[in-house]
């Protein structure tokens, strides 16, 4: 099951970020991940997360950021990041397909010409089945953009 996240699912958002850029935080202390769920509730932040009964296991979100304060898949302000995460125990069963397809339709519903995320490089394959593409390189991450 899925539900749009609500300002409560915070705290949630804010665990699932260890598991979304574990490969990250020591690499980048300059832009530290919370700024991925801090004042959850701008403009244009939404998510989706999935559960199990009343459990989460797993969250898609994305927001808007500026170009003084970038997230690490920064395009523009126009473009919001997506952030995705499941617990491991639930990884490989089509939960991060799930929120991500889910994720990819309320952008479009929400007037996105795209979307962006960081990953790191060996996930770009997985990627790129849902219609992203590489825009940005360096050595630890790729920055990929998924027109809407």
């Amino acid at each position: 099951m899925q539900r749009p996240v609500e300002i409560h699912d915070v705290r949630f958002l804010r665990d699932m970020l260890r598991h979304a850029y574990h490969w990250r935080i020591a690499e980048d202390t300059e832009r530290p991940v919370y700024r991925y769920v801090q004042n959850w509730g701008r403009r244009g932040d939404a998510g989706v997360i999935a559960l199990e009964g009343p459990h989460a296991y797993g969250a898609a979100w994305y927001r808007l950021f500026t170009a003084s304060e970038p997230g690490f898949g920064f395009v523009d302000e126009q473009t919001p990041e997506i952030t995705i995460a499941v617990v491991p125990s639930r990884r490989g069963k089509g939960a991060g397909r799930e929120l991500l397809e889910a994720l990819l339709e309320r952008a479009r519903s929400d007037g996105y010409a795209a979307v962006s995320l960081s990953a790191a490089p060996e996930q770009t394959p997985y990627y790129e089945r849902f219609g992203f593409e590489t825009v940005r390189e360096d050595e630890h991450a790729v920055t990929m953009v998924a027109r809407l």
